[in-house]
């Protein structure tokens, strides 16, 4: 069960009428097509400008990538991010092919104090990778991945997915930790933490990260690493996109059998508060080499609990290790088997469908007490409709052995990741799911200490200050140093402050 995974069964309607993922777009405006008017905008502020079309068909033509503006039949397409409630207009999308086109972008936006946005995979769910009336930086054409074997390190373009780096790793027995659902963005799960079904075992996505090439505010690329400009490396895991816009990652890799055991037992609902209490006892001691995620779902058809597995540790422990969780409950069905890790990692992708709503809440926890586990049976799934889940995301393990401020990351003492979510067709009001999930959200909240970065919907700026704990003053250097102006503004903000 991956953190963005929804009833199957109560959304196959909506599901059907999923929208295109675009990822090669046609020749769009360049040289030869003439932009015929100003175009109207806003600054990082919200102030009103107007970007003179002069200035803007300069852009197009210095481009190799393409430039969308509003009405070009693949704008709409560009647009789009995964949490289909959000509908936002840039007014203009640059779709790079290469750091030139990014370093002009960015040159362009922080002349005129443009809005940005900057778009992998699109799977903010507060839409951080859109904007209304601002630049879209669209990275959708720098997609590539490139192994070497022999010092076990991935080259990954800053478009990328994870899918992508899944696909090219594994081909030689290889692997980094990268999330759980394949077309996510490498770059945006990597900067801010990046949680997988092999994190436990060999650390988050940013643990291991061995450089990043970045354009930051200024038009500049700047190369970092543990020797060169360290202290940006440090910022930029953890940091998300405050620094800039990554061109490239490098990651480390680790061998790996590329089969391992994965896929889902799902239980009655009844049997609940009893399967909370094992997990409870469980979760913190699992051996490294076992993901386990539990979720209470509830939708149309009724209410379970299921437990989402990957064990990608010697194939003949993992009937052993299996047996504990099977006898946690009297499971109704069990899909676990030996599966392809790569074909694993997609198994939830259809499960992300484009024209569905949703509106999540996450937090973190270092285990479930008592009172924890009250509070989420008391009132889960009574919602008005549509559907819903709480997941309890499965950490700890290689993630507790890192120091909080080894990197920018700071929460290094979890063992789960909560996460709640309601989900709709876009054709229903969602209105009486989101209210429900606030309320119900604000009585399982106190048993938690800060949040995922990653899942930032609507936090305060307090709280996001205050959830980079003992790493913020650094961070606030940081953006001092390479964002001034606050030109990358959309994320987990880090607001730039001068003595």
């Amino acid at each position: 069960m991956n953190r963005r995974h929804f009833v199957r069964r109560s959304l196959a309607a909506a599901v059907a009428t999923g929208l295109p993922v675009t990822h090669a777009l046609g020749a769009i405006l360049g040289p030869t097509k003439t932009v015929d008017a100003d175009i109207d905008a806003v600054t990082g502020d919200g102030a009103s400008i107007t970007l003179k079309k002069a200035a803007v068909q300069e852009l197009g033509d210095s481009l190799r990538g393409n430039l969308l503006l509003p009405g070009h039949p693949s704008y709409d397409d560009a647009r789009r991010v995964l949490n289909a409630s959000i509908s936002k207009f840039p007014a203009l999308i640059v779709q790079p092919r290469g750091v030139a086109d990014i370093r002009s972008a960015v040159q362009f936006a922080r002349s005129a104090n443009l809005l940005v946005a900057v778009k992998c995979g699109g799977h903010s769910h507060a839409g951080k990778s859109t904007c209304d009336k601002g630049m879209m930086i669209d990275l959708s054409l720098m997609r590539g991945v490139r192994v070497d074997e022999r010092e076990r390190i991935a080259y990954v373009s800053g478009g990328s997915l994870l899918g992508d780096m899944d696909h090219e790793t594994m081909s030689f027995g290889l692997v980094t930790s990268a999330g759980t659902v394949s077309h996510t963005g490498v770059a945006g799960l990597t900067l801010g933490g990046g949680f997988g079904r092999v994190a436990r075992r060999f650390g988050l996505s940013l643990d291991n990260l061995r450089a990043i090439d970045v354009v930051t505010a200024d038009g500049k690329i700047v190369h970092t690493n543990g020797a060169e400009n360290p202290e940006l490396f440090w910022g930029l895991r953890g940091g998300g996109g405050n620094f800039g816009v990554v061109t490239e990652l490098q990651f480390e890799l680790h061998p790996m059998q590329r089969e391992v055991v994965g896929g889902n037992i799902l239980f009655p609902y009844s049997q609940a508060r009893q399967l909370l209490d094992f997990y409870a006892e469980y979760e913190a001691k699992a051996p490294d080499e076992l993901f386990l995620c539990m979720g209470l779902q509830n939708g149309p058809d009724g209410k379970a609990v299921s437990f989402n597995a990957c064990y990608s540790g010697s194939a003949r422990d993992a009937e052993r290790v299996f047996a504990k969780v099977r006898g946690a409950g009297k499971p109704i069905r069990d899909t676990l088997r030996a599966i392809d890790y790569v074909a694993l990692q997609r198994s939830g992708d259809v499960d992300d469908p484009r024209a569905v709503g949703s509106y999540t809440k996450s937090g973190f926890s270092a285990g479930l007490e008592p009172k924890f586990i009250d509070a989420i049976l008391n009132g889960f799934g009574e919602q008005p409709g549509g559907s819903s889940v709480f997941f309890l995301y499965h950490c700890g393990g290689a993630i507790n052995r890192v120091a909080a401020d080894a990197t920018a990351f700071p929460h290094r003492s979890i063992t789960l990741t909560p996460l709640l979510a309601v989900s709709w067709p876009m054709t229903s009001d969602p209105t009486a799911q989101v209210a429900w999930l606030r309320q119900y959200w604000a009585s399982v909240e106190p048993h938690m200490r800060g949040f995922y970065t990653n899942d930032i919907i609507d936090e305060t700026q307090k709280q996001v200050d205050e959830n980079y704990l003992g790493n913020y003053p650094r961070l606030v250097a940081l953006k001092n140093k390479y964002d001034p102006t606050n030109l990358f503004r959309l994320n987990a903000n880090v607001i730039p402050r001068r003595a």
